[in-house]
């Protein structure tokens, strides 16, 4: 992590931080001056401060229920366009070590099929606005993994990137339901509830009781408790919910992202701060709403049914159809007309009124969406950081009256799946992510259709840092025919 000056220790123990570039920034691996990926892979860990003796989440067996979760009941054909160069993705230039591959993977401005899945059903695929690996599903509930893998997050047992998706051997004994991709880490969800986790392990992000700087194969998470039913990542912290509607947080707790009420820093020595990192899973405990006098109230019976994760803060929909949202609060992107972090989830006050309630939530880097019950689509925070933050739940009036199926976003692009179109938009600078074409405009600020898409039904779509995966409807005759027609991408390998 950046190094920061402590200026004060104040008498009352507290710590006054000053951060030597005055206004803080959130780690980004996408400028090598906030973000130095070979220093930051070099370090050791510090040592974690001593935990209050935190035991794995445990249930006993005749309590624990039995269930079966089942795959994800679409299938399709899966199409890629954007950034393909898996090394490059947010950094200014390929990794020494890598630097064979500099020169492996090219932007596709439009969408291609994937030439070694052209007989492969895939039911659902996975990446996150931080991520430069993806995950797929067969309809069989089979996991594939490609993309970067410099600590493992493939599940594969060794760092080699892959240019094309290859299945996880070390699970496939298991159906596979669910999956996230955290920066450089990977959650697993099988069909009876368990959790496995894979990759990056130096924040305590796989939630396995340890810090180690990779876990090259999947190995399940340190919990035995109810059977979990959703998993999600951000950039260094995953989340999972289990089927009674208990949230658990683990890994980094830099912004008040796990949801635990601190933001777990303490002085490891002079000018030197780190973070008491959550290393297993540990509920959480406490929702509050706040009223506009500040006064602060705790939130009872929030069962959660859905968790989104950005870069480094996380949205809950609960089962009242109530939104909550807390981690690092810069552009707005929490809702709550102010840039203040939170430390443990609070109620956003637009969605909290009767036939106002939300039905979806997706999160991109730095901003969130909602689709209320009534269908319209909300925004907040920023995707372009460069023009102005929207501080509150605001409607995108691009979009009304379309039904939204889908929704995802990377750094600063968004896609939709909606009635029979997809849309996209996003500043400059985009790797093809927004699938317009060659020889097309590369970046739009409004909602496009895109048209290489038209006349294809998409069921679900999915960005990475800056590309994008979408699942392609092909039961008739006729979409097939339109699949056949879009270019195949076969990348080319060392």
């Amino acid at each position: 992590m950046p190094r920061r000056k402590v200026t004060d220790i104040s008498g009352n123990g507290g710590v006054k931080k000053k951060r030597v570039s005055g206004k803080r920034k959130e780690r980004d691996f996408s400028s090598d001056d906030e973000f130095d990926f070979e220093q930051e892979n070099n370090k050791n860990p510090g040592k974690p401060a001593a935990k209050s003796g935190l035991q794995p989440v445990t249930v006993a067996d005749d309590v624990k229920e039995k269930i079966k979760l089942e795959c994800p009941k679409v299938k399709g054909q899966l199409l890629i366009f954007g950034a393909t160069n898996w090394d490059l993705i947010g950094r200014k230039e390929v990794p020494k070590q890598q630097a064979a591959f500099r020169n492996l993977g090219q932007n596709l401005w439009g969408p291609h099929r994937y030439g070694c899945l052209n007989d492969v059903q895939v039911s659902c695929v996975v990446s996150g606005p931080c991520a430069a690996h993806s995950l797929l599903m067969t309809t069989e509930g089979k996991l594939w993994s490609w993309g970067r893998n410099d600590k493992g997050q493939l599940g594969h047992g060794d760092t080699k990137r892959l240019e094309a998706p290859k299945l996880i051997e070390a699970l496939g004994d298991h159906v596979i339901v669910a999956a996230a991709c955290g920066r450089n880490h990977t959650l697993a969800l099988t069909e009876d509830g368990t959790a496995y986790s894979f990759g990056e392990n130096k924040l305590g992000q796989l939630g396995q009781g340890n810090q180690t700087d990779a876990v090259l194969s999947p190995a399940p998470i340190s919990y035995n408790g109810q059977p979990l039913v959703k998993v999600a990542c951000g950039a260094e912290f995953s989340m999972v919910v289990d089927c009674k509607g208990n949230l658990y947080s683990f890994g980094c707790p830099e912004y008040g992202q796990l949801g635990h009420n601190s933001d777990g820093r303490f002085i490891a020595r002079a000018q030197r701060i780190e973070f008491d990192c959550e290393l297993i899973p540990r509920r959480v405990a406490i929702f509050i709403e706040k009223s506009k006098d500040g006064q602060i109230m705790p939130v009872p019976n929030v069962v959660v049914r859905d968790v989104a994760c950005g870069a480094n803060h996380t949205l809950v929909l609960d089962s009242q159809k109530r939104v909550f949202s807390w981690g690092f609060g810069g552009y707005g992107r929490l809702g709550h007309t102010e840039q203040k972090d939170e430390m443990v989830p609070r109620l956003v006050k637009l969605f909290d009124f009767p036939g106002r309630g939300a039905s979806q939530i997706y999160t991109g880097y730095q901003c969130s969406f909602a689709v209320s019950e009534m269908g319209g689509l909300f925004f907040w925070g920023a995707t372009n950081t460069s023009r102005e933050s929207t501080m509150y739940p605001k409607t995108v009036q691009d979009l009304c009256g379309w039904k939204i199926r889908s929704l995802a976003c990377g750094k600063s692009s968004i896609i939709i799946a909606a009635d029979e179109s997809t849309i996209s938009w996003g500043p400059s600078p985009t790797f093809g992510e927004l699938g317009y074409g060659d020889n097309k405009p590369k970046s739009s600020t409004t909602a496009q259709e895109v048209k290489t898409l038209d006349g294809i039904y998409i069921e679900q779509v999915v960005m990475g840092y800056s590309h994008s995966l979408v699942i392609a409807r092909q039961d008739a005759q006729q979409e097939q025919e339109k699949l056949k027609k879009l270019p195949e991408y076969n990348p080319r390998t060392i």
